[in-house]
């Protein structure tokens, strides 16, 4: 649901918060690990794992109390929304998800938890985050719980667990990219008054990518730059109504649009500097502008020299 998408960005963002406001290692130094290192990570995760458990159970409550007792309730039941905003809602889940696993498979990693434990218990973070919005929605009396939406939340945890256990690293990686579009001062309430409010609603202008590490397959002598990356994308237009029908109904032919881009995969910049790492870290989540190649059923091909 578009109007709830900004839950798991809040999450995200503690997330974020809790993994930066630990120790990391630099790129390239040896670093000793000793028993008082080991002794101090453990008890960032305890307590950075109280503070998130805190904040998002009273996130929860807070929206359960603010947005839903606004509307009558019903009993709990499941929505059908598959053939809605032509499947970018189900983009954004994975990708949230995706990025929320691997953020906790990194902070088990960085407290010592053995790599297996880290990999299943850190890579089912993003299920477990993302899933109780679901419950909420499943008692609303204009939609429900989204069959689909925890398909697609149990995807994106997938993907980092399977990657990590096959490759011991990520190879391909979701990301996100967006751009203003008019369609969202047609119908503010839902696709957004201002810039944060469509850059979370308004799917005209999202974009959704699977970027590929080209440097991982190739020779360890090869020359090939480690920070380019080759990236397809996916994203809509002409949505002013999720339903296809209702939107058709209003003058709009909703299509899809598939791309093939570069891609800056900036956590394979080597730097000493930990602020660098750590914004790498956090853009690394984004499509930064690039050129890309588009295909639509509506207007053939199109080139964009820099599409975000």
């Amino acid at each position: 649901m578009p109007h709830l998408q900004f839950v798991p960005t809040v999450i995200k963002a503690m997330l974020l918060l809790i993994w930066l406001s630990g120790t990391s290692p630099v790129l390239g130094q040896e670093v000793q690990v000793t028993s008082d290192t080991t002794s101090f990570q453990k008890k960032t995760l305890l307590w950075g794992s109280l503070g998130l458990g805190a904040a998002y159970g009273t996130s929860l409550y807070v929206l359960s109390k603010t947005w839903y007792e606004k509307s009558a309730k019903t009993k709990f039941h499941f929505f059908d929304d598959r053939r809605e905003w032509q499947q970018l809602d189900k983009a954004g889940h994975f990708w949230g998800s995706f990025h929320e696993s691997r953020l906790g498979v990194a902070a088990l990693r960085k407290a010592q938890v053995s790599d297996k434990k880290a990999i299943i218990y850190g890579g089912l973070l993003g299920f477990i985050l993302q899933s109780p919005i679901e419950w909420l929605d499943g008692y609303a009396p204009d939609y429900g719980a989204s069959v689909s939406d925890l398909g697609a939340n149990a995807l994106g945890s997938v993907a980092v667990i399977c990657q990590e256990l096959l490759w011991g690293e990520l190879r391909l990686q979701p990301k996100y990219s967006f751009h203003q579009t008019h369609l969202a001062s047609l119908r503010p309430q839902v696709l957004g008054r201002n810039l944060p409010e469509q850059a979370l609603k308004d799917y005209n202008g999202q974009t959704y990518w699977l970027a590929a590490d080209i440097s991982t397959i190739l020779p360890a002598t090869s020359k090939y730059p480690a920070w380019l990356n080759l990236a397809v994308g996916y994203g809509g237009e002409q949505m002013l109504y999720g339903e296809p029908v209702q939107n058709k109904l209003n003058g709009y032919n909703a299509y899809q649009q598939y791309y093939l881009a570069l891609d800056l995969n900036l956590t394979n910049i080597r730097t000493h500097q930990k602020f660098l790492q750590k914004a790498f870290y956090v853009l690394s989540i984004i499509h930064l502008p690039a050129p890309a190649i588009e295909f639509n059923q509506k207007k053939g091909f199109r080139f964009h020299p820099f599409y975000f």
